[in-house]
């Protein structure tokens, strides 16, 4: 069975950090695309950040430019969101999606489910005022 697993969540005060993992089991993070994603109640899931575990190569949305930082530990097949300096704007529940093969970000943040991924279950980070 193929396992991604999000940790790192919680409530936290505007300005404040938190760093989300995702740890995978059943599948190597090998030259792969690995991605967060994160949706609020009632709005649609947006791409947040992606890396490539071939390249170490990223991106970022230009909600998180700045502030975020994402990484890859591919010997634990683990990937990080450092996330500083948030908003309340940030509260959703994080996901991460690794994609075997690697496709482009474009594909990946525009359309995360036409490309074949692994999904894990979220995080709940909340930002308070």
């Amino acid at each position: 069975e193929v396992r991604l697993r999000e940790s790192g969540g919680g409530l936290v005060q505007a300005g404040g950090s938190l760093r989300l993992s995702c740890s995978a089991s059943g599948v190597t993070f090998d030259r792969s695309t690995v991605a967060w994603f994160r949706q609020a109640p009632g709005k649609e899931r947006e791409g947040v950040s992606c890396i490539s575990t071939n390249d170490g190569s990223t991106y970022y949305a230009d909600s998180a430019k700045g502030r975020f930082t994402i990484s890859s530990d591919n010997a634990k097949k683990t990937i990080f969101l450092q996330m500083n300096s948030l908003k309340p704007e940030d509260t959703a529940v994080y996901t991460c999606a690794s994609y075997p093969g690697g496709p482009t970000f474009a594909l990946v943040m525009d359309a995360p489910t036409l490309a074949s991924g692994y999904w894990g279950q979220g995080t709940q980070v909340t930002v308070s005022s």
